[in-house]
């Protein structure tokens, strides 16, 4: 091994020796599982990597890897981030949230961290229910969902993650199931080295409280027909047979059959580097049964980070503070 070379680790390297504890059979161990693969594969030495987490089951992810991490308060996990980041630009810094803090407590920093553009990366797990504190429904509940608190059903409008902060402006996003391993490899390790605020949702079933809530996305028998894979360049086809596309109609998609009358060149082309986040917002809003709900990256584009903003020297002559506090010169206050 040379003096510059780092030695390659792998999963084991970032699991650590505590007792994994959360309920048998829920999605939050293959998303553990599958990050500290990702993880293993990015080159990057473990001391160079920090998980950040707020309430909630996804809380508890920073004590089953062996990097730096920190568990803090709710709604707390991005404005701690975000000043890691700014103290330490050479860290990897990832949120480990789910979606009742980051929709909740965590709304506004949430959407500030995502307009300044901050160099962090957002694992999101969304299960659509309040899990850790017995079952209540997030923000993130859909209209008519039986909770603890919502005896009845839920009659408030979800919150959508990705299309809120794409909204924000967010400069990567993408989406995920907690079974699907090879997808979430792919985008967290995209995540990592994409230079601005990432979010990755996974899509994580919480057998308990919310047991089968994305049935209709995970289930290899019926998920052709109800999901729709995301990838650059090709266009938007689903379906068993892939005898069905996605058509923009002004800002509205249209699902539509690939008949005579319905020619391929019809079909939208996924592009996620367009420099406007409208395909893309309307795409991460839709959702089954009306439309397939759309895996993979939404949008990849690249602009100034807050670190790179606030390290650009200003107009005009400057100094140095340690110059001008080490100097001989008088102070003249102005």
């Amino acid at each position: 091994m040379t003096g510059t070379s780092l030695p390659v680790l792998s999963a084991k390297d970032f699991a650590t020796d505590q007792t994994v504890r959360w309920c048998p059979g829920c999605g939050d161990y293959s998303v553990l599982t599958n990050f500290q693969h990702a993880l293993a594969g990015l080159g990057l030495p473990r001391e160079r990597v920090a998980v950040i987490s707020g309430f909630g089951c996804a809380g508890r992810l920073p004590y089953y890897l062996n990097t730096y991490g920190f568990h803090t308060l709710p709604g707390r996990a991005l404005p701690l981030a975000v000043g890691l980041k700014a103290a330490r630009p050479d860290l990897t810094v990832w949120v480990a949230v789910g979606e009742g803090d980051t929709l909740g407590p965590g709304v506004g920093a949430l959407l500030h961290a995502v307009r300044r553009n901050v160099d962090i990366k957002i694992l999101l797990f969304n299960n659509e229910v309040l899990g850790l504190t017995r079952g209540q429904a997030s923000p993130a509940a859909r209209v008519g969902t039986r909770t603890r608190t919502t005896p009845h059903g839920s009659t408030e409008s979800d919150l959508k993650p990705l299309p809120l902060a794409l909204a924000a402006g967010l400069t990567f996003a993408a989406r995920t199931a907690d079974v699907d391993a090879e997808r979430l490899l792919n985008v967290v390790r995209r995540a990592t080295f994409h230079r601005g605020t990432a979010i990755v949702e996974v899509y994580q079933n919480c057998h308990v409280y919310n047991d089968g809530a994305f049935d209709y996305a995970t289930d290899p028998s019926i998920k052709a027909e109800t999901t729709l894979e995301l990838e650059h360049g090709k266009p938007l086809i689903f379906g068993s047979d892939r005898e069905r596309g996605v058509r923009l109609t002004g800002p509205t998609a249209d699902i539509v059959e690939l008949r005579d009358d319905v020619p391929l060149d019809d079909i939208l082309v996924h592009d996620e580097s367009l420099p406007d986040p409208t395909q893309s917002w309307v795409l991460s809003r839709m959702t089954f049964p009306e439309y397939p709900e759309c895996f993979g990256v939404f949008r990849a584009v690249e602009r100034p980070t807050l670190d790179e903003i606030l390290h650009v020297p200003p107009p005009g002559p400057t100094r140095a503070l340690q110059d001008l506090l080490a100097g001989d010169d008088p102070w003249t206050v102005v």
